[in-house]
């Protein structure tokens, strides 16, 4: 079988039908191959019948009415909502937030779902066809509580792990998040649902979100904070984008000309609208000429203001004209202005057990000393599970993408469901290190769960709290038998690390955790989850150590690490991880051979159409079936004017094997793949020279390598 995971390919956003009913709801899986076919674009006749349609209906509002659909209204009983227009048939404009599913909405309720794992979970799948069906669930779900647009992906890069809301994205590069949002957005958009990439750009900090002023330098813009933001656009074809709190060099993100008119519509191309993230919009003129379609969650500046400016000729209205146009046109682009959402049951069976798939292939094996893993029932008699994050299901993170869930799973419950009967099951929070001692002790093995709640709102140290780092170093004393299992939103610092045999990071597992941590535990799941982000050993090895850095001097981060974030710097540096970026063990080995790269020798302009072919085999070499995540990084020629990192992420593949079998895998590199942002010539640009190509299971593992020259 030949696994073909390379550039995906551009695809049209999805012509939307009449809705279905749910019970025909189906999650088909999906390869680069085939994503096209199943997302047939909108003809350019029917994107000029929508254009035609939504001019129509602005044509004949009232000032008052353009004005009242500019902005959205917070009052006691609604919430996150434009109200409609029933004379002209325009629909209200319901909206949920939605990165772990759908969150808070609506009608200014909370109404239960799916609560998925974390989208940092999601990341650690390295699986865009689980990204798809992530986005599916949370699409069709937000449609049926009765929603017209869902406000995820969050894709924001993680500068530093001690951002609140790491855990909403997908990690510190950007081209696994650009790829694994591309999936996610066609997931949610394939329901109906408008999807709502944010939060542009560069939304690196809970500290000071609202005013801090972050100073980046062009080429880091151009190769960290837009790439994933680009693919979103260009191969997500999201509906909509919104814009961020922070100022980027001076300017706030919701008035920022340079990314909302010049970037997102005149580079990319962008036909979506733009809505402001809440509270994020600062002027009236200055947001409506750089290209902000919706003020949320209130009219502070497209209320009363608005109107006064246009009458006042100002504000031209065709601005105003403009904005409706946009969003109208993608309310009826996916039938949402003629099939208002209708509130239905949700499938939480059907849904639970997508989320449970997800949670499994998102927890990362990071340490396994002895084989202790998985654990075999038939030399067990009993077992301990300890700690604070024992007891309850770590459904997800605190702030706007809470998500109240349609049930859960403890994670007590988990074990002792898959232990069986004839296994004595015994729990403990931890608090009494004496008594949590005296537990493990007496058992066969003991399985310790600390971890953390992170939130929107607060950055956080990346230290456990409480006596939770006390309680691993009892625990494992008492018992040299000792699991950790992590549920973390992000990396944090484990000075316990060496003296537990095994360490699972399993994220916010989401609902289902009980039942997807056990899975792994006991091999009914071999774990495949690889780190979308780098695990420091210490906090000054991290990118942004500084306080100039973050959270920054009098409002003001300077992100002088520049295009050297995440496992860039830890390599540029030479500084050793405590588990580096795309780092995941299994419960088989694997081994690659026979790597081939065609040309290796080639003339590349920045906008060549030539491509480069990368393969290689990957075989199953230990006794257990299991996924590999083969990991394709390129490293570029430097300069001291141009300083390149030693790798960067290029490629990635998922590889199912069974014991001894073998799978060829291809990838496909194009001139993108070897530029870099030329700060002269404001474009992107290839420096000729020898070029290394290397392949592995992670940043820090990588058997193959050869050279290739660019001309």
């Amino acid at each position: 079988m030949r696994i073909q995971f390379g550039k995906a390919r551009s695809m049209q956003a999805p012509n939307v039908p009449a809705r279905s009913p749910r019970s025909a709801r189906t999650f088909t899986l999906i390869v680069c191959a085939v994503a096209t076919t199943l997302l047939a674009g909108i003809s350019a006749a029917s994107q000029q019948d929508t254009d035609s349609r939504a001019r129509a209906v602005v044509s004949r509002m009232t000032l008052d009415e353009k004005v009242e659909q500019m902005h959205g209204i917070h009052d006691k009983d609604r919430y996150r909502l434009v109200p409609g227009i029933p004379r002209l048939g325009i629909p209200d404009f319901d909206v949920t937030n939605g990165p772990a599913g759908a969150g808070p909405g609506g009608a200014g309720t909370q109404k239960p779902a799916t609560a998925l794992p974390s989208p940092i979970a999601l990341a650690a799948t390295w699986d865009i066809q689980l990204a798809r069906q992530y986005g599916e669930v949370a699409g069709a779900e937000s449609l049926d509580i009765g929603n017209s647009l869902l406000e995820a992906p969050t894709i924001n890069i993680a500068r530093l792990p001690q951002n609140g809301r790491t855990f909403e994205g997908y990690g510190e590069d950007p081209y696994l998040t650009g790829q694994l949002s591309a999936f996610n957005i066609q997931g949610i958009q394939s329901k109906g649902e408008l999807a709502n990439v944010k939060h542009f750009a560069a939304n690196s900090q809970e500290t000071d979100r609202f005013v801090v002023n972050e100073i980046i330098d062009e080429r880091a813009l151009r190769e960290i904070y837009l790439p994933a933001f680009e693919t979103s656009i260009k191969v997500g074809h999201s509906a909509s984008v919104m814009c961020a709190y922070p100022r980027v060099n001076d300017v706030y993100d919701c008035e920022n000309d340079f990314f909302l008119r010049q970037v997102l519509r005149k580079e990319w191309g962008f036909q979506g609208f733009v809505t402001s993230d809440f509270g994020a919009t600062h002027s009236t003129a200055g947001s409506l000429q750089a290209g902000l379609d919706l003020e949320m969650p209130t009219g502070l500046y497209y209320g009363d203001p608005l109107k006064a400016a246009v009458e006042a000729g100002e504000i031209p209205v065709s601005l105003v004209d403009e904005a409706l146009v946009r969003r109208y046109r993608a309310m009826m682009q996916f039938g949402l202005f003629d099939h208002a959402p209708i509130p239905q049951p949700l499938p939480a069976q059907q849904d639970g057990q997508i989320a449970r798939r997800i949670a499994e292939a998102g927890i990362v094996l990071l340490k396994n000393t002895g084989g202790i893993l998985p654990l075999d029932t038939s030399h067990l008699k009993s077992i301990a599970v300890i700690g604070p994050y024992a007891k309850e299901a770590n459904t997800g993170g605190g702030g706007s993408s809470h998500v109240t869930p349609l049930y859960t799973v403890a994670p007590g419950e988990g074990i002792k469901n898959r232990a069986g009967s004839t296994i004595s099951v015994s729990f403990a929070d931890g608090s009494d290190l004496t008594q949590a001692s005296a537990l493990a002790r007496s058992a066969d093995v003991a399985i310790v769960m600390v971890g953390d709640v992170a939130s929107e709102g607060r950055d956080h140290p990346l230290t456990l709290d409480g006596n939770q780092d006390a309680l691993v170093n009892a625990v494992a004393a008492a018992n040299p038998r000792t699991i950790v299992v992590l549920k973390s939103g992000s990396p944090m610092l484990l000075p316990w690390v060496g003296v537990v045999p095994a360490l699972l990071e399993a994220w916010y597992p989401g609902e289902e955790d009980g039942n997807a941590v056990a899975a792994i535990l006991f091999g009914d799941v071999n774990p495949s989850g690889k780190l979308p982000i780098t695990f420091p050993k210490n906090l000054n090895d991290t990118p942004a150590h500084t306080p100039a850095q973050w959270p920054g001097v009098d409002q003001v981060a300077r992100y002088t690490e520049g295009i050297f974030v995440g496992y860039r710097y830890y390599d540029a540096q030479n500084i050793e991880p405590l588990f580096p970026f795309g780092f995941g063990l299994s419960y088989t080995t694997f081994t690659y051979k026979n790597l081939r790269v065609a040309p290796t020798a080639i003339a590349l302009k920045e906008n060549s159409p030539r491509t480069i072919g990368v393969e290689f085999d990957v075989t199953n070499s230990g006794t257990v079936a299991g996924a590999e995540i083969a990991e394709l990084y390129v490293g570029l020629p430097g300069t001291a004017d141009v300083p390149e990192p030693p790798k960067q992420l290029k490629g990635f593949a998922k590889a199912d094997l069974k014991p001894g079998e073998t799978k060829h895998v291809t990838f496909s590199l194009d001139a993108r793949d070897f530029s870099y942002w030329n700060v002269t010539t404001h474009a992107w640009a290839i420096l000729p020279g020898s070029v290394k190509i290397m392949v592995g299971g992670s940043s820090r593992d990588l058997p193959l390598e050869t050279t290739i020259r660019i001309r």
